[in-house]
Parts: C-alpha cells; sequence; structure tokens
C-alpha cells in the first residue's frame, strides 16, 4: 500500500488541511494519507500548541469515517523534536510492507534543504508537493522524486484561527463542522 504522510501541528486542523489531504489521496496514486500529529516540529516554538491529545482528538474528529484518511499519532512515542528521517525510519522498520511518501507545502520544499538528512529522505521517497500562495521555483523543480499536485488552496492558517477564537470571533466554515463544534463547547484556544 501506498501511503502519503501529511505532517503538521494541526494547530488546530482546519478545512484547508482537509482539502489537501483528501485532494492527495484522490488525485494521486496513494492509496492512503495518514495525517501525522507531529508533538513538536523543530522549526516551531512549542509555548504555543495545544496539548497533543487535544489536536489529535480535533484530528480524529475532522478525519471522521473517511476510509482513506487516519489521524496518525506515531511521533508521540518518538525522541523530540520530530524529524521527518527518524519517523521514516521507524515506519519503514515496523511497517516494511507499505511505501511511504512525503506531502508537503512548496513553501515546506523552499527549505526542504535544511531538514535533517533531507538527501537520504529523496533518495528512498516520493515527495508529493502541492503548491502554496506566494509559492516560487527553487532548486527542488525537476527532481525525479519530486511530484508535484495542483491542488485547491485556502489561504487560512491554524494561527488566524487561533486569534480568531482567542477574540471571541466564530471560526464556522473555517474548520470542519465536528471540530468546530467541539471547539465552541472547550477551552482550547480561548483566553
Amino acid at each position: 500500500m501506498k501511503i502519503g504522510l501529511f505532517f503538521g501541528s494541526f494547530n488546530p486542523v482546519h478545512i484547508g488541511h482537509m482539502i489537501i489531504a483528501n485532494h492527495m489521496v484522490e488525485y494521486t496514486d496513494l492509496d492512503n494519507v495518514w495525517m501525522v500529529l507531529s508533538p513538536q516540529n523543530p522549526f516551531k516554538k512549542k509555548s504555543s500548541l495545544a496539548s497533543n491529545y487535544d489536536r489529535l482528538h480535533l484530528l480524529n474528529l475532522a478525519v471522521g469515517d473517511n476510509a482513506k484518511l487516519k489521524a496518525s499519532k506515531i511521533e508521540f512515542d518518538l525522541p523530540l523534536p520530530s524529524f521527518t528521517i527518524d519517523t521514516l525510519t521507524y515506519l519503514k522498520e515496523h511497517q516494511p510492507n507499505h511505501k511511504f511518501s512525503l506531502l508537503m507545502g512548496g513553501d515546506n520544499l523552499a527549505s526542504f534543504h535544511k531538514w535533517k538528512n533531507y538527501e537520504l529522505i529523496l533518495a528512498k521517497h516520493d515527495v508529493y508537493v502541492y503548491r502554496r500562495p506566494r509559492y516560487s521555483k527553487h532548486k527542488f523543480n525537476g527532481h525525479e522524486k519530486i511530484k508535484f499536485v495542483e491542488a485547491p488552496l485556502l489561504d487560512i492558517s491554524a494561527t488566524y484561527i487561533r486569534n480568531a477564537i482567542h477574540e471571541g470571533k466564530s471560526v464556522q466554515y473555517l474548520v470542519p463542522q465536528e471540530v468546530y463544534e467541539y471547539l465552541n463547547t472547550s477551552h482550547l484556544y480561548r483566553k
């Protein structure tokens, strides 16, 4: 089975994330997309993150009963900070029957050369790249392991959503309905 790994803080998960995940599983050769919740991205501050299990709960609500998508907590049991190469190595050892690929935005591809062992990732894994607003071409264009996918995009961010919630604004239609309902009855991202 060919599985696309969509890493993220998902703080919180929003409809932009879900559109990308669904598009990748429906319009590429991927069989499934696992949305891998990262406890700590080495490039982001941990202080702004909701708890791992709160974010995982929201991710599970967003995925719902879609059999082609999965909320994954695989990085919860790995050393922090989370490095993609370590997660890929772990998955390859524990699930050798699957072929794992990465999903990322063009903005992440632009800084991909800063990732731990990025050459090894490219040698062993396909990378599916969806274009992002203000995306520009860079040195990885034309690489045989990198596949560019035209996907519908929304220019929204988890930061925008957190700020809106903090200010008491509605985020309905910015997050999946189940996530919206949960956020409305919880303390997450509030003052």
